[in-house]
Protein backbone atom coordinates (compact mmCIF):
# COMPACT_ATOMS: atom_id res chain seq x y z
CA UNK A 1 0.00 0.00 0.00
CA UNK A 2 1.23 3.48 -0.89
CA UNK A 3 1.23 5.84 2.09
CA UNK A 4 3.36 8.69 0.67
CA UNK A 5 4.17 10.37 -2.63
CA UNK A 6 7.50 12.14 -3.10
CA UNK A 7 7.81 14.78 -5.82
CA UNK A 8 10.68 16.43 -7.57
CA UNK A 9 10.02 20.18 -7.74
CA UNK A 10 11.37 21.72 -10.94
CA UNK A 11 9.82 20.45 -14.18
CA UNK A 12 7.57 18.17 -12.15
CA UNK A 13 5.40 20.56 -10.14
CA UNK A 14 6.44 23.75 -11.94
CA UNK A 15 7.79 24.43 -15.43
CA UNK A 16 11.14 25.67 -14.18
CA UNK A 17 12.88 25.93 -17.53
CA UNK A 18 10.10 28.02 -19.09
CA UNK A 19 10.15 30.31 -16.08
CA UNK A 20 13.94 30.61 -16.23
CA UNK A 21 13.93 31.43 -19.95
CA UNK A 22 11.31 34.15 -19.58
CA UNK A 23 13.03 35.70 -16.59
CA UNK A 24 16.44 35.73 -18.29
CA UNK A 25 15.04 37.27 -21.46
CA UNK A 26 13.39 40.05 -19.44
CA UNK A 27 16.63 40.69 -17.56
CA UNK A 28 18.68 40.86 -20.76
CA UNK A 29 16.42 43.46 -22.34
CA UNK A 30 16.36 45.52 -19.15
CA UNK A 31 20.15 45.49 -18.83
CA UNK A 32 20.53 46.57 -22.45
CA UNK A 33 18.02 49.38 -21.87
CA UNK A 34 20.08 50.42 -18.84
CA UNK A 35 23.24 50.78 -20.91
CA UNK A 36 24.72 47.35 -21.56
CA UNK A 37 26.10 47.75 -25.07
CA UNK A 38 25.91 44.16 -26.30
CA UNK A 39 23.62 42.33 -28.67
CA UNK A 40 20.87 40.21 -27.11
CA UNK A 41 22.29 36.97 -28.51
CA UNK A 42 25.74 37.78 -27.13
CA UNK A 43 24.40 38.45 -23.64
CA UNK A 44 22.27 35.31 -23.74
CA UNK A 45 25.25 33.21 -24.82
CA UNK A 46 27.41 34.57 -22.02
CA UNK A 47 24.71 33.90 -19.42
CA UNK A 48 24.21 30.36 -20.73
CA UNK A 49 27.95 29.76 -20.45
CA UNK A 50 28.00 30.94 -16.83
CA UNK A 51 25.09 28.68 -15.93
CA UNK A 52 26.82 25.78 -17.67
CA UNK A 53 29.93 26.34 -15.59
CA UNK A 54 28.36 27.30 -12.25
CA UNK A 55 25.01 25.49 -12.34
CA UNK A 56 21.48 26.63 -13.21
CA UNK A 57 20.81 27.76 -9.62
CA UNK A 58 23.84 30.11 -9.53
CA UNK A 59 22.46 33.26 -7.92
CA UNK A 60 25.08 35.83 -8.99
CA UNK A 61 24.92 35.25 -12.72
CA UNK A 62 24.46 38.92 -13.63
CA UNK A 63 27.27 40.03 -11.31
CA UNK A 64 29.52 37.45 -12.97
CA UNK A 65 28.44 38.57 -16.45
CA UNK A 66 29.32 42.21 -15.75
CA UNK A 67 32.59 41.38 -14.01
CA UNK A 68 33.64 39.18 -16.92
CA UNK A 69 32.93 42.05 -19.30
CA UNK A 70 34.28 45.04 -17.37
CA UNK A 71 36.25 43.61 -14.41
CA UNK A 72 33.77 45.46 -12.21
CA UNK A 73 30.02 45.51 -11.55
CA UNK A 74 27.92 48.36 -12.93
CA UNK A 75 25.19 48.52 -10.30
CA UNK A 76 22.79 50.45 -12.51
CA UNK A 77 22.84 47.66 -15.10
CA UNK A 78 22.90 44.95 -12.43
CA UNK A 79 19.90 46.36 -10.58
CA UNK A 80 17.90 46.74 -13.78
CA UNK A 81 18.56 43.10 -14.61
CA UNK A 82 17.70 41.80 -11.15
CA UNK A 83 14.41 43.72 -10.92
CA UNK A 84 13.32 42.60 -14.39
CA UNK A 85 14.30 39.01 -13.63
CA UNK A 86 12.33 38.94 -10.38
CA UNK A 87 9.22 40.47 -11.91
CA UNK A 88 9.25 38.08 -14.86
CA UNK A 89 9.97 35.12 -12.60
CA UNK A 90 6.98 35.86 -10.41
CA UNK A 91 4.72 36.14 -13.46
CA UNK A 92 6.04 32.96 -15.09
CA UNK A 93 6.22 30.75 -11.99
CA UNK A 94 3.04 28.71 -12.32
CA UNK A 95 2.30 25.04 -11.65
CA UNK A 96 1.68 22.59 -14.46
CA UNK A 97 -2.00 21.98 -15.23
CA UNK A 98 -3.84 19.92 -12.61
CA UNK A 99 -1.01 20.00 -10.07
CA UNK A 100 -3.06 21.62 -7.31
CA UNK A 101 -6.02 19.35 -8.01
CA UNK A 102 -3.79 16.28 -7.84
CA UNK A 103 -2.05 17.30 -4.63
CA UNK A 104 -5.38 17.95 -2.93
CA UNK A 105 -6.68 14.62 -4.25
CA UNK A 106 -3.73 12.80 -2.72
CA UNK A 107 -4.20 14.57 0.60
CA UNK A 108 -7.89 13.65 0.63
CA UNK A 109 -6.82 10.03 0.19
CA UNK A 110 -4.81 10.35 3.39
CA UNK A 111 -1.38 10.23 1.77
CA UNK A 112 1.66 12.06 3.03
CA UNK A 113 3.45 14.34 0.55
CA UNK A 114 7.10 15.32 0.23
CA UNK A 115 9.45 17.19 -2.10
CA UNK A 116 13.00 16.03 -2.83
CA UNK A 117 14.86 18.66 -4.84
CA UNK A 118 18.45 19.39 -5.81
CA UNK A 119 17.69 23.11 -5.55
CA UNK A 120 19.16 25.14 -2.67
CA UNK A 121 16.80 25.35 0.30
CA UNK A 122 16.13 29.06 -0.10
CA UNK A 123 15.20 28.79 -3.76
CA UNK A 124 13.05 25.69 -3.29
CA UNK A 125 11.07 27.29 -0.47
CA UNK A 126 10.68 30.55 -2.38
CA UNK A 127 9.13 28.64 -5.27
CA UNK A 128 6.86 26.60 -3.01
CA UNK A 129 5.72 29.66 -1.05
CA UNK A 130 5.14 31.67 -4.23
CA UNK A 131 2.78 28.94 -5.39
CA UNK A 132 1.18 28.65 -1.93
CA UNK A 133 2.21 24.99 -1.89
CA UNK A 134 4.38 25.17 1.21
CA UNK A 135 1.61 24.05 3.57
CA UNK A 136 0.75 20.95 1.50
CA UNK A 137 3.94 18.98 2.11
CA UNK A 138 4.88 17.00 5.20
CA UNK A 139 8.57 17.46 4.42
CA UNK A 140 10.83 19.18 1.91
CA UNK A 141 14.36 17.86 1.39
CA UNK A 142 16.76 20.09 -0.56
CA UNK A 143 20.46 19.85 -1.36
CA UNK A 144 21.21 21.95 1.71
CA UNK A 145 19.41 19.43 3.91
CA UNK A 146 21.11 16.25 2.71
CA UNK A 147 24.37 17.55 1.26
CA UNK A 148 23.91 15.19 -1.67
CA UNK A 149 22.28 15.44 -5.08
CA UNK A 150 20.12 12.81 -6.72
CA UNK A 151 20.61 9.98 -7.67
CA UNK A 152 22.49 9.62 -4.39
CA UNK A 153 20.04 7.81 -2.08
CA UNK A 154 20.69 10.17 0.86
CA UNK A 155 17.96 12.75 0.08
CA UNK A 156 15.41 10.02 -0.63
CA UNK A 157 16.35 8.24 2.60
CA UNK A 158 15.96 11.48 4.55
CA UNK A 159 12.49 12.00 3.10
CA UNK A 160 11.43 8.46 4.04
CA UNK A 161 12.66 9.00 7.59
CA UNK A 162 10.75 12.24 7.96
CA UNK A 163 7.61 10.74 6.42
CA UNK A 164 8.01 7.65 8.62
CA UNK A 165 7.27 5.24 5.78
CA UNK A 166 9.12 2.29 4.30
CA UNK A 167 10.45 2.44 0.72
CA UNK A 168 7.75 -0.01 -0.38
CA UNK A 169 5.11 2.44 0.88
CA UNK A 170 6.33 5.39 -1.23
CA UNK A 171 6.07 6.51 -4.84
CA UNK A 172 8.55 8.96 -6.41
CA UNK A 173 7.43 11.31 -9.18
CA UNK A 174 10.06 13.13 -11.25
CA UNK A 175 11.04 14.34 -14.72
CA UNK A 176 14.73 13.32 -14.76
CA UNK A 177 15.13 9.54 -15.02
CA UNK A 178 18.88 9.50 -14.33
CA UNK A 179 18.31 11.29 -11.04
CA UNK A 180 14.72 10.84 -9.87
CA UNK A 181 14.01 7.32 -11.10
CA UNK A 182 17.46 5.83 -10.55
CA UNK A 183 17.91 7.40 -7.13
CA UNK A 184 14.53 6.31 -5.79
CA UNK A 185 14.80 2.81 -7.24
CA UNK A 186 18.09 2.26 -5.37
CA UNK A 187 16.07 2.23 -2.16
CA UNK A 188 13.18 0.20 -3.52
CA UNK A 189 10.85 3.16 -3.98
CA UNK A 190 8.49 2.75 -6.91
CA UNK A 191 8.69 5.48 -9.53
CA UNK A 192 6.56 7.51 -11.92
CA UNK A 193 8.15 9.45 -14.78
CA UNK A 194 6.69 12.93 -15.33
CA UNK A 195 6.89 12.85 -19.10
CA UNK A 196 4.92 16.11 -19.31
CA UNK A 197 7.98 17.86 -17.81
CA UNK A 198 10.68 16.04 -19.76
CA UNK A 199 13.24 18.40 -21.35
CA UNK A 200 15.67 15.72 -22.55
CA UNK A 201 13.59 13.85 -25.12
CA UNK A 202 13.67 10.72 -22.97
CA UNK A 203 12.65 7.56 -24.80
CA UNK A 204 12.72 4.96 -22.04
CA UNK A 205 12.62 6.23 -18.47
CA UNK A 206 12.69 2.75 -16.90
CA UNK A 207 10.08 3.90 -14.40
CA UNK A 208 7.22 1.81 -13.03
CA UNK A 209 4.70 4.31 -14.41
CA UNK A 210 4.62 7.21 -16.87
CA UNK A 211 2.51 10.34 -16.54
CA UNK A 212 1.41 12.35 -19.56
CA UNK A 213 -0.45 14.58 -17.10
CA UNK A 214 0.09 14.71 -13.37
CA UNK A 215 -3.59 13.96 -12.74
CA UNK A 216 -2.94 10.40 -14.00
CA UNK A 217 -1.27 9.87 -10.64
CA UNK A 218 -4.60 9.60 -8.82
CA UNK A 219 -5.93 6.46 -10.56
CA UNK A 220 -2.43 4.93 -10.35
CA UNK A 221 -2.35 5.40 -6.58
CA UNK A 222 -5.91 4.09 -6.28
CA UNK A 223 -4.94 0.99 -8.27
CA UNK A 224 -1.81 0.43 -6.18
CA UNK A 225 -3.91 0.65 -3.04
CA UNK A 226 -6.58 -1.69 -4.36
CA UNK A 227 -9.18 1.04 -4.36
CA UNK A 228 -8.64 1.56 -0.65
CA UNK A 229 -7.40 4.68 1.06
CA UNK A 230 -4.66 4.30 3.67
Amino acid sequence: MIRAVIFDLDNTLVDFMAMKRQAIEAAIQSMIDAGLELATDDVRGRIDAIYKERGIEFQNVFDQLLYDLFQKVDYKILSAGIIAYRRAREAALVPYPHVHLTLIGLLKRGLKLAVVSDAPAREAWLRLCSLNFHHLFDCVVTFDDSGERKPNPAPFRRALEQLQVDPSEALMVGDWPERDVVGAAKLGIRTAFARYGDTFGTIDANADYELGDISALLPIVDSMNGGCRP
